[in-house]
């Protein structure tokens, strides 16, 4: 089976298939593809993943209508991004609903650390994401500088992450941020959080959008399709640089001076204290 294909479904701990571990329970459900078929799902929660995924994905090709206007794209091309995201009668968009169930970690097992990690930092590979979670924190950025900040909960709110596709898409003007989750302490409450993941077709091809180049601008990355930065993606470690294979050499540039700030921690480690909180704007 090809690694692209073996993530759907429940894992406990292990993430993916190269060594990434966490605190952690989780399930994958698509709601067109994947090993997990919609069809073999119980009626009530297809109709309720079905009529989840309608609603959040919408969410989503909202933002990124947003984002390309904000960017300047013109009102005719305004919709580029958001069709991306957008399934036809072929199948079109590639999407998944992930949802992880933290539970709280023994004292034992958290003795002499300052947390431990439930989910390893990484960046999100597809265009978009849009979480929702319940009352218990844990969830955390980074930022350039390498520090850790928290992002307080908020039932009422969703978290949209910019994605790996998404920052070739736009040439590096929207970057993907690398983010984590500390898993709960003994006596308190489990973290639940609930993610959409939306990502291209597998044939379509990711580069710097035409309409945002400005006159001279070169390319920081080479040209690749969905599918085959989606195999790369799931052959690579959880706090891998994903995209740099896939960089041209003024990226690279770029990149180096950033990591350098970076500050990699194993997922199967214990975490750092983070920062204080920066402000994060939330989808209401």
């Amino acid at each position: 089976m090809d690694a692209s294909a073996r993530p759907f479904g429940y894992g406990s701990k292990n993430i993916g298939c190269n060594g990434d571990v966490g605190w952690l329970e989780y399930i994958l459900l698509s709601v067109r593809s994947g090993s997990v078929a919609a069809a073999s799902l119980p009626p009530s929660l297809r109709a309720a993943l079905e009529e989840y995924t309608d609603a959040v994905r919408e969410v989503g090709a909202r933002v990124l209508e947003l984002m390309a206007d904000g960017l300047g794209v013109a009102e005719e091309h305004r919709g580029v991004l958001r069709r991306m995201v957008a399934p036809d009668d072929a199948g079109g968009a590639d999407e998944m609903v992930r949802v992880n169930h933290y539970p709280p970690c023994p004292s034992s097992l958290a003795a002499g650390q300052r947390g431990v990690t439930g989910f390893g930092e990484h960046t999100d590979p597809q265009i978009i994401s849009v979480l929702r979670s319940n009352r218990t924190a844990g969830f955390q950025i980074m930022l350039p500088d390498g520090r850790w900040v928290p992002v307080a909960p908020d039932t009422d709110s969703l978290f949209v992450n910019v994605g790996d596709s998404l920052q070739v898409l736009t040439n590096g003007r929207f970057r993907s941020v690398k983010h984590r989750v500390v898993a709960p302490t003994e006596g308190q409450q489990p973290r639940l959080s609930v993610i959409y993941f939306g990502g291209p077709a597998p044939t379509q091809r990711i580069a710097p959008l035409p309409e945002l180049m400005r006159e001279g601008e070169q390319s920081l990355y080479r040209d690749f399709t969905w599918a085959e930065y989606k195999k790369a993606a799931y052959k690579s470690r959880l706090g891998d640089h994903r995209l740099g294979p896939f960089e041209l050499p003024a990226a690279a540039t770029a990149q180096e001076s950033t990591t350098k700030a970076d500050h990699y921690c194993s997922s199967n480690a214990a975490v750092q204290a983070p920062a204080a909180a920066p402000h994060v704007a939330r989808v209401h």
